[in-house]
């Protein structure tokens, strides 16, 4: 492949996705695996991603641009953070090399959010949003929503993060349905999707009254035992309280006025749009992979053009 130019690479606690570029940002390869940190720092980082690259018959001595948990404290290189308020450019000047490569690799570091009373840091997402909000929304206040096991919100203005959020919903969901009395009344479930009534009202129900939650959960239960909810309405109602739940804390720190930039992709990304809706909130989404591979492409032309 003569056109490859550099290699960019999102590297999460559990899953692992390579692609092969050229210098105009155009896909040459794509490869994916659940070979995350935790597998990597098993097998080796490097042994990873050279089986990747040997996969895709990649051209030796590639650069490659990597961002996420291979630079955590535990990762391949601890790439640090850069304390917000910040510009998003300030990322890219924060790229460490990996030493004792034959090639050039470099791993972006995160933000940090340092404040005593709501500590936060983030890897990986600060890439979606330079990728993102570079090519869109440049101007103006954003409230960006990014799904996930540990979901994560930004308030950004002008390309400026000035504050993010945390919220645990997806480990939550896992830990509250799987290991608590409400795992009896999800057995069995089916699949759902965000047009279930049963998830969208618990969306609103829970938007509206957030300090009823742990109320709210107790209802999947309750609700099967003494109105015959479907194992698969209680899990959607589980569902849409806790989405509905981390909306409603995400937006009691925003500004009204911010527009609301939901970057997903996939099952998840369509719940999160579901949910929206449900509240009548006005949004714009765009795709999650784009995103990352956008913001890895900047990075890879800053450094290296």
């Amino acid at each position: 492949m003569s056109d490859a130019a550099f290699v960019a690479v999102d590297w999460g606690t559990t899953s692992f996705r390579l692609w092969l570029m050229s210098a105009s940002g155009e896909i040459l390869g794509e490869r994916r695996s659940g070979e995350g940190m935790t597998t990597a720092m098993q097998t080796g980082f490097a042994k990873v991603l050279s089986s990747h690259l040997a996969a895709l018959s990649a051209p030796a001595g590639l650069p490659v641009i990597i961002c996420g948990m291979a630079g955590a404290r535990q990762g391949w290189v601890e790439a640090g953070y850069v304390d917000v308020p910040a510009d998003l450019s300030e990322v890219l000047k924060g790229a460490v090399r990996v030493e004792g490569q034959t090639d050039d690799i470099r791993i972006l570091p995160g933000l940090a959010q340092r404040s005593n009373d709501a500590p936060d840091v983030m890897r990986g997402e600060e890439t979606q949003l330079l990728g993102a909000l570079s090519e869109h929304h440049k101007t103006g206040e954003q409230l960006v929503c990014m799904p996930g096991t540990h979901s994560k919100w930004v308030s950004v203005n002008a390309l400026k993060v000035t504050g993010f959020s945390t919220f645990m919903t997806g480990e939550l969901f896992d830990v509250i349905s799987k290991h608590s009395i409400l795992s009896h009344a999800l057995a069995d479930a089916s699949p759902f999707t965000g047009d279930l009534p049963a998830f969208r009202s618990a969306v609103a129900d829970s938007y509206a009254h957030p300090y009823m939650a742990t109320n709210r959960l107790f209802t999947v239960r309750s609700g099967q035992l003494l109105h015959g909810l479907t194992p698969t309405d209680a899990k959607a109602r589980l569902s849409g309280t806790m989405i509905g739940l981390e909306i409603a804390g995400a937006h009691s720190t925003a500004p009204r006025s911010a527009k609301v930039v939901l970057i997903a992709s996939g099952a998840l990304g369509a719940l999160y749009s579901a949910a929206f809706e449900a509240l009548s909130m006005d949004f714009v989404t765009i795709d999650a992979d784009e995103a990352v591979r956008n913001g890895l492409v900047a990075a890879a032309n800053a450094i290296w053009h």
